[in-house]
């Protein structure tokens, strides 16, 4: 028996989110039961971290314990075989026993796509926020470096669990224009529930002039006083199309090099 990592890719926009949830289409409910069909009889896959309802990813993690005669290249070939058209294995390896993708994690980053349009596009709008009126896209890259440091994002997320902490680390944080779409990326030691989306919809605020930058600094300094009970903060979330968990990091020791 021996303890595989693997790297998922899937669309979100079938998918119920990540976790399993009975009686609804998740990403850890269709790999368990493609898992099943190579003879697995485990009791529940491990995953770096939970992705809500339609948001997508290129590097979630998970790992599984499982009796395979093969190699693993074999393994990831007889899974992509058994899994859905939108999740696949990207990557898969052996790691060490003990190896859980959560709790071993490093970082994770997140890329949050949108593009301004007054009129729909139903194409493009699969993976993107279509936003109206038009942004500023000069005050986007000031907006981003507010967030880099650690801070107590209370009043831009939920705990994960309840009781625990909303103080994080945010590493990297940048937003980069490619053509006619904006991309958000950020990198932190870990996240609190929906906080990527509540930072992309205040940013998006400053960027049409419905907010002031000066808020967003004072919700980190007070997060008490700037949630949006309160009115300082408008209150929504960017939809969850637009985005996407692309890598957790590790130690060197749980890479595949």
């Amino acid at each position: 028996m021996a303890r595989y990592q693997a790297i998922l890719a899937y669309d979100g926009t079938g998918f119920a989110g990540s976790q399993r949830q009975a009686n609804k289409r998740t990403v850890q409910g269709e790999f368990e039961a493609a898992l099943r069909r190579l003879g697995w009889d485990g009791r529940s896959i491990l995953l770096a971290g939970r992705t809500d309802t339609g948001v997508h990813a290129s590097g979630q993690v998970a790992a599984f314990d499982l009796e395979w005669r093969h190699s693993p290249q074999a393994l990831a070939k007889a899974l992509n075989a058994a899994l859905p058209p939108d999740l696949a294995v990207r990557d898969l390896w052996v790691a060490r026993q003990d190896f859980h993708p959560r709790f071993d994690a490093l970082s994770r980053t997140y890329r949050y796509r949108l593009f301004c349009a007054e009129v729909r596009d139903p194409l493009r709008e699969r993976y993107a926020w279509r936003l109206w009126p038009q942004l500023d896209g000069k005050i986007l890259p000031a907006l981003a470096s507010l967030w880099i440091g650690t801070h107590d994002f209370a009043a831009f997320g939920s705990p994960t669990r309840p009781g625990s902490g909303t103080v994080r680390t945010v590493l990297q944080a940048c937003w980069q224009q490619e053509g006619e779409t904006w991309v958000f990326e950020v990198q932190a030691d870990a996240f609190l529930y929906r906080m990527v989306r509540r930072l992309v919809y205040v940013q998006a605020a400053v960027a049409q002039g419905r907010l002031s930058a000066e808020v967003i600094a004072r919700a980190l300094q007070e997060p008490a006083a700037a949630s949006s009970r309160t009115g300082l903060l408008p209150a929504g979330l960017a939809p969850a199309c637009g985005l996407t968990l692309v890598q957790v990091t590790y130690p060197a020791e749980d890479c595949n090099s």
